[in-house]
């Protein structure tokens, strides 16, 4: 089975929608169909961004919860083990790197164009893509 980070604003946009491809993707991990890979860094940061007005106004607070609990009990919790550090476009993005690096994910999947950009299609044998080209890999998948 294929395993994955996604980033916090995958996360978080898989919650606002069910149609957009971050919820496509968290759909697809609730069925089984990858390991989904997070550390308490990124279920921390997804809290901080669950506090922002736009998800205050689109997500109702036991959502919110309900989600992070999903998180916290459902997914594959790393303990970061690997300093990464100056390489993503954002300092905090470096620790989402070091999570994926940490854990020996297969993916790391972003919607930040400049990190992709800038880190190219793999960091240290873990592969960056966006949402929509990882579903077409989930898809081939099955």
């Amino acid at each position: 089975m294929i395993s994955a980070v996604l980033d916090t604003n995958v996360l978080a946009s898989g919650t606002v929608s069910s149609y957009n491809p971050p919820s496509q993707i968290l759909d697809a991990w609730r069925l089984g169909q990858f390991e989904l890979i997070t550390s308490e860094h990124i279920i921390n940061e997804l809290y901080r961004t669950f506090q922002k007005p736009y998800f205050q106004n689109h997500i109702s607070a036991d959502d919110m919860i309900s989600f992070i609990d999903l998180l916290q009990n459902e997914s594959t919790i790393t303990p970061i083990t690997t300093k990464v550090s100056g390489v993503a476009v954002h300092p905090e993005d470096d620790i989402i790197l070091a999570t994926a690096v940490s854990a020996k994910a297969d993916y790391l999947v972003t919607g930040d164009v400049r990190l992709l950009q800038k880190v190219g299609s793999t960091f240290r044998e873990v592969k960056l893509v966006n949402p929509i080209d990882f579903l077409k890999i989930l898809k081939q998948q099955t």
